[in-house]
């Protein structure tokens, strides 16, 4: 299987590394300070504040979402949802 390139990135986790450029197949690699990966949100200070941010976010637009479409509003159908 041959590796896609231009989908690899780098992060320099931690302060004291030097970013060096890291290069692959002759192509330099993209350097990022945060990545999403499995749904999981890593910077590189390693930090959570970010990854609850957007868990807060995502999870608040659930009851918008319920409350808009459902027309039927039976209270064990509320419940449930």
């Amino acid at each position: 299987m041959l590796i896609n390139t231009s989908k690899c990135k780098v992060m320099h986790i931690g302060k004291s590394q030097k970013n060096y450029p890291y290069y692959m197949n002759n192509q330099q690699l993209e350097e990022v300070t945060q990545e999403k990966d499995l749904d999981m949100l890593i910077s590189n200070d390693l930090k959570v504040s970010q990854q609850c941010q957007s868990a807060c976010t995502k999870a608040m637009r659930n009851p918008g979402i319920i409350n808009h479409t459902i027309v039927f509003r039976h209270p064990d159908i509320m419940l449930r949802l």
